[in-house]
């Protein structure tokens, strides 16, 4: 998807990229952080709007310093701020983009009328674009970055101001690209988007990436804290595993989620439910989350 060598980027005295190393394999990845991280920076040197101060990049193999056009010929585009035209009509604006793009004035109508269909906008294309609510903004917005039909499209916040309905909708769209073999860079901050539909992330701050990866690889059992399915006298079992110091922090409908004192102590259970003369139908390890993973990462970044 892209590739990023000791990227830097300075304005001033700010530095928003900091040594960014980097090679993205195709598919759905989430560039996830928090405001200011420097996401956006990120995919605007990408896509060779801002000039890199130091390094070099490529996007789908094209040079981002000598290849510009060419990229911007096989990348579609979703920013987080409006870039809508004034006066125009859904299709119109979306025609109009097809043009930039450099499609014939049949196949660029054609087109628009065809993403304006599969974001759901198609009641609305002959209306101008100053009547849209947020989420049809957004799902235009989505349509421009789609009528020249790319390889790989860069969303930068693409959920920002609509309602939940909306968000689920948006993110629909975004899956099924990826399920058509378009690759897709999600941006935001909204840590339930990304797992909903990336299949890896990317986590940055400060505009350093802290940490990359599958997000199922991510989420790895956690030594010490468990879930118990349990039959029997709740009460007992609790004493039983107090006397071998297992912290009960949760209980609900015979399910416990449990602490145990350290690795590799997992007989302390097993030990507490036989005492208590009950049933262990299920002892599991509860996996890290990739909030867990994320606020993980930013606290290392603040040690150091």
């Amino acid at each position: 998807m892209f590739s990023c060598n000791n990227l830097c980027k300075r304005y001033g005295r700010v530095t928003a990229l900091v040594d960014v190393t980097l090679a993205v394999e195709p598919g759905v990845v989430g560039l996830l952080g928090p405001n200011g991280a420097g996401k956006s920076t990120l995919i605007s040197v990408l896509l060779g709007q801002t000039r890199a101060t130091v390094g070099k990049a490529s996007v789908l193999k094209l040079d981002i310093s000598r290849q510009q056009r060419s990229i911007r010929r096989r990348v579609g585009f979703v920013p987080e701020n409006d870039c809508l035209i004034p006066g125009m009509t859904g299709t119109g604006y979306v025609y109009y983009t097809g043009r930039l793009a450099g499609m014939s004035h049949a196949d660029s109508m054609q087109r628009a009328h065809e993403v304006l269909d599969y974001v759901a906008l198609e009641e609305a294309r002959y209306r101008p674009t100053e009547g849209y609510y947020a989420g049809m903004k957004q799902r235009l917005k989505l349509a421009q970055a789609l009528v020249h039909d790319p390889d790989l499209i860069f969303l930068d916040e693409p959920t920002n101001g609509m309602d939940p309905q909306g968000r689920q909708t948006m993110l629909s769209l975004i899956s099924d690209l990826g399920n058509a073999g378009i690759s897709v860079l999600l941006s935001s901050h909204l840590l339930p988007d990304v797992q909903r539909v990336c299949e890896r992330v990317i986590i940055m701050a400060g505009g350093q990436v802290l940490t990359s990866g599958r997000i199922d690889e991510m989420s790895k059992p956690h030594p010490t804290l468990y879930t118990v399915d349990f039959a029997g006298d709740v009460a007992a079992l609790r004493q039983q595993l107090a006397e071998r110091k297992v912290s009960v922090l949760e209980h609900s409908n015979g399910r416990l989620s449990i602490e145990l004192p350290g690795e590799n102590s997992q007989t302390a259970v097993l030990e507490a439910v036989r005492a208590s003369g009950g049933k262990l139908h299920g002892l599991h390890p509860r996996r890290s989350s990739l909030e867990e993973t994320f606020m993980a990462a930013i606290q290392r970044q603040h040690q150091t």
